[in-house]
């Protein structure tokens, strides 16, 4: 249980709030790059924040604020340029570094104004990685942007799928040092939405959390398993600060304000040994519906499920009316960790997880206790597991892939000419 205050520490991002101060200094996915594809500007909402993301006629990445500064136009209606955006309404135009470019009419009729130097517009640093855009809105200089050691796994097949989730960010990171939720939220209950009156699930016997430099990990016994079991050697990743490593994929959950969150999800699938070798050439972005046409929530697929179990507990979960149990160590664990980095940004320092040094942000492992869904098989093997096989019916994590996304897959795998 935390007081009112305590919990407003955590989970308020907006603004000047320490929270939101402290999960600037990390750099987070804002969108997939294909997004960009056919309409390169993106009204997007970080952290309280109403911006663009765009891509410019060289290529290049820029997200500053949504509002032009003349008269506060909104440049998600403005048009590229070679070097940033213009704003239709007059004309001014902004580069990436949020520097005035152009102001055309004052350019012919004043030659030597200096209206362009006066201003500026908020501008934060993007980078491309792994088919998502990333940013960075804290103080500069930024921390190396780390390329996590799946994202350098060649012979796979990729997407990036994305959600608007309403509530708060930190009540689904939570959900990432929780394993005991599998087995309820994502093994019994649907079953029981599939008309079984019993439980079934292989009961969860013994877990324990872990710290590391890049997060938290939790692992698990369950009945029928032993200590020999990667999921109790090595078990799964809480990355650090908002991220859920599960050795197939990650997810983050980026808080758009302080009762919205954007789920940001990469998913990574390894062709059969005959597709080999195999090169994407663009990763597919798509987004992934939480609700069905009656307005309910989804809750055919595990990510779905994650989101009623996270929207369930109000726009922003009220923490001092929750009763923890021993399974929640991990959660206590999380929320001390995010209060001991909150009290190194007050020092001035680095809080958890930075990297500064190039080289090493170059590539940087994570336990996997799901290596084993990476290596290279033959085909018919791969429709023989118990796991992969069930991703030539659709991403079984999110709702909604697009009819155009399972057929490149298929496609990558083999199955389809």
């Amino acid at each position: 249980m935390l007081t009112r205050e305590q919990n407003d520490l955590l989970t308020r991002v907006s603004g000047p709030a320490p929270m939101g101060q402290l999960l600037r200094r990390y750099w987070h996915p804002v969108a997939g790059a294909a997004e960009l594809d056919d309409q390169p500007i993106k009204p997007v909402r970080l952290f309280g924040e109403d911006l663009v993301l765009y891509r410019d006629l060289s290529g290049n990445h820029g997200l500053i604020d949504r509002h032009c500064p003349h008269r506060r136009a909104d440049l998600a209606y403005g048009f590229v340029e070679p070097d940033g955006l213009r704003c239709s309404y007059h004309g001014w135009a902004m580069n990436a570094a949020g520097a005035v470019t152009s102001v055309p009419y004052d350019d012919i009729v004043l030659p030597a104004h200096r209206l362009k130097q006066a201003c500026s517009i908020a501008a934060y640093p993007v980078r491309e990685l792994a088919g998502m855009l990333w940013a960075y809105m804290g103080p500069l200089p930024a921390p190396e942007l780390p390329v996590w050691e799946h994202f350098a796994r060649d012979n796979g097949f990729c997407e990036v799928v994305l959600s608007d989730i309403p509530c708060n960010w930190l009540q689904c990171q939570e959900n990432s040092i929780d394993p005991v939720h599998f087995e309820w939220l994502h093994e019994n209950w649907p079953q029981r939405l599939k008309g079984a009156s019993a439980s079934s699930a292989a009961r969860h016997t013994k877990v324990e959390f872990d710290e590391f430099e890049f997060g938290l990990t939790y692992r698990r016994l369950r009945e029928g398993m032993n200590e020999s079991d990667e999921m109790w050697t090595i078990g799964r990743v809480c990355l650090w600060p908002n991220g859920f490593y599960l050795g197939d994929h990650i997810e983050w959950r980026v808080p758009i304000d302080d009762e919205n969150t954007l789920s940001v999800s990469w998913f990574y699938t390894r062709v059969p040994q005959e597709s080999e070798p195999y090169v994407q050439e663009r990763i597919p972005a798509w987004h992934s519906p939480i609700r069905d046409e009656a307005g309910r929530w989804i809750t055919s697929h595990v990510i779905n499920q994650d989101i009623v179990g996270w929207v369930g507990q109000g726009t922003i979960a009220d923490r001092t009316r929750e009763t923890l149990s021993a399974s929640d160590k991990g959660i206590a664990m999380l929320r001390r960790r995010l209060q001991r980095d909150l009290a190194a940004i007050e020092r001035g320092e680095d809080p958890s997880g930075l990297i500064r040094d190039p080289e090493r942000a170059a590539r940087v492992p994570l336990p996997n206790a799901n290596a084993h869904y990476l290596a290279a098989i033959p085909r018919a093997e791969w429709l023989a597991h118990p796991f992969l096989s069930r991703r030539a019916a659709g991403n079984p994590w999110a709702a909604g892939q697009p009819d155009a996304v399972r057929l490149a897959y298929l496609r990558a795998m083999g199955f389809a000419g």
